[in-house]
């Protein structure tokens, strides 16, 4: 499996469990046109942009490419590279008939040609020798729970608290604010915001 250093960005989770097959990436999903409306996860977007880089990979229909452009001018340009899957005609396995253009999506598309439309994208393969950014020790669900932000009576309210603190999406469960965290802070990072924000951040409001 290869290893990518850039946040991959895809329309649906069937879309991502096709990728999360062939290479080793933090993989977000857009829920369709649903990012439209949702501006959280387009300010969690940025966030990941420039910190990590991005990738986006919709499908090459009329609806992917609406996606993509509106992407394009929502996102940074200069973190975000675009990767495109050929058209393909044909349906996915799981559907009883196929798209309306007929046209096969992310997650009808082999192993292969995911990797060749990532290499083209300009995808940084870690395992090319590329460097992995060093983040120092990640964050654990330990953390999260000595925290106070999973397993106790509050833990709810206090991670509400935090998200709104960082600016992240309000859905974020306990295991995605872990990801998310691992992403945009180092641990020394973390423990740095908090205590300037007095341990408010993880406190409910």
């Amino acid at each position: 499996m290869r290893k990518i250093k850039e946040v991959i960005v895809v329309e649906g989770r069937y879309d991502k469990n096709t990728l999360a097959q062939t290479v080793d990436a933090t993989i977000i999903t857009l829920g369709g046109f649903s990012v439209f409306n949702d501006r959280e996860k387009l300010a969690f977007l940025r966030r990941l942009a420039e910190k990590q880089g991005l990738i986006v990979l919709t499908d090459s229909d009329g609806a992917g490419f609406v996606i993509r452009n509106y992407l394009k001018g929502a996102l940074p340009g200069d973190r975000v590279k675009q990767a495109y899957i050929p058209d393909v005609q044909g349906k996915e396995r799981r559907k009883r008939r196929p798209g309306r253009e007929g046209k096969l999506g992310v997650e009808g598309m082999r192993p292969e040609v995911l990797l060749e439309a990532l290499r083209r994208a300009g995808a940084t393969f870690l395992d090319e020798g590329a460097e992995e950014p060093s983040r120092g020790e990640p964050l654990t669900k330990a953390d999260l729970f000595a925290l106070g932000l999973s397993g106790g009576k509050d833990s709810a309210a206090r991670r509400q608290a935090l998200l709104r603190r960082l600016n992240l999406p309000e859905h974020l469960t306990a295991n995605g604010l872990l990801e998310a965290l691992n992403l945009l802070y180092s641990r020394e990072e973390l423990e740095d915001l908090l205590q300037e924000d007095g341990g408010e951040a993880d406190r409910p409001q």
